[in-house]
């Protein structure tokens, strides 16, 4: 091995001014295949009939996730039933959530599962926030029990542009 001069950058790192400190800048190679952990999610949200279901790959774009899930419910209600029902799920899965937040309020719930993020919203809510505009840069990767919505969703991107 060729001994490199002090403060050059080792390849596939990109250096910041503390030398010491290193981020990755390859991208994590996608998988082939959903998770045990996605299964059992979309499972649940199709079983409770959680509506607008999107599973976006955000591995590329942040380390807190590999995927984000987004789907909504039609009350306040059924988007807390939806989130216990996912918690549920988990757990017969063998997957312990780290958390859950906003049950109370019921408006919009997130569940975190460490590798998956469980975003269940009331539709007013999804629109104000628009996480999928935020997070579309990675592919979206296809939702168990919406293909039609999702070509729904397609074709009006492609006619709005």
């Amino acid at each position: 091995m060729l001994p490199r001069k002090m403060g050059t950058p080792v390849e596939g790192l990109q250096e910041y001014p503390l030398k010491h400190m290193t981020s990755r800048t390859r991208l994590r190679p996608p998988e082939e295949r959903a998770s045990p952990l996605q299964d059992a999610v979309t499972t649940a949200l199709d079983d409770m009939k959680a509506l607008n279901v999107r599973v976006l790959d955000v591995r590329g774009l942040t380390d807190i996730a590999d995927t984000m899930v987004i789907a909504s419910g039609n009350s306040d209600r059924h988007v807390r039933s939806i989130a216990e029902r996912v918690v549920e799920k988990a757990k017969a899965a063998g997957f312990r959530p780290l958390g859950t937040e906003g049950a109370r309020d019921g408006e919009w719930v997130l569940v975190d599962l460490q590798d998956v993020l469980v975003h269940v919203m009331l539709p007013r809510v999804r629109e104000f926030y628009g996480l999928e505009r935020l997070w579309d840069s990675g592919p979206v990767v296809p939702a168990v029990a919406a293909p039609a919505a999702s070509r729904a969703v397609a074709r009006r991107r492609h006619t709005s542009r």
